[in-house]
């Protein structure tokens, strides 16, 4: 049984990576911030009797779960506003934050120790591989990060994404390929 210390010292472990993380599949800051809140509430009021190593693949599995709900909800408010747009005429508002301001924001203090040239250079590879993982299909996006970016093994990964681990060693072979040929065709090679 985790007891609250290791609760708080977990949850404080894995905020920015899961806030990163959020970003990148929902594509706008206020919702990612509200998904990794809720994800973390839930965790803590539903399993925090569990104990602590059980913490980081449940929590992954929650924040999958929110991130999936959120999707849910969106489409349905984006039919009825459809709908309701149709009756009265009115069109959809656009876009949302870039990521890469977040990225570059957590990064500033390292970015402020290199020099101009560095710093451009750095900041416009990130930018394309954001890019690069925008594009990717949602489930190969997902088992990507989850385990590139949250590190977690093939059977972890396969637990929080609910499918088998062929599955995510295929989505993630699928993914790197892509984002080798993406990254590739802008000069950026390993």
């Amino acid at each position: 049984m985790a007891t609250e210390q290791e609760l708080s010292d977990f949850l404080k472990s894995v905020e920015k990576r899961a806030f990163k993380r959020a970003v990148w599949q929902v594509r706008d800051d206020d919702t990612a911030l509200d998904i990794v809140q809720d994800s973390m509430l839930k965790l803590a009021q539903r399993y925090g009797d569990r104990p602590a190593q059980e913490l980081p693949l449940l929590f992954q599995r929650i924040l999958a779960n929110q991130t999936m709900d959120w999707f849910r909800r969106q489409k349905t408010r984006d039919a009825h506003l459809a709908s309701a747009a149709d009756l009265i005429g009115g069109d959809e508002e656009e876009g949302g934050p870039d990521a890469l301001e977040v990225l570059q924001a957590i990064a500033g203090a390292e970015a402020a120790a290199e020099s101009a040239e560095t710093s451009l250079s750095r900041r416009e590879v990130l930018r394309l591989i954001e890019k690069a993982l925008q594009e990717l299909p949602a489930r190969q996006r997902e088992a990507f990060l989850l385990r590139y970016w949250e590190e977690l093994d093939v059977a972890e990964t396969a637990a929080v994404m609910g499918c088998s681990a062929g599955s995510v060693k295929t989505h993630c072979s699928r993914a790197t390929q892509a984002l080798a040929r993406t990254l590739q065709a802008q000069g950026i090679s390993p």
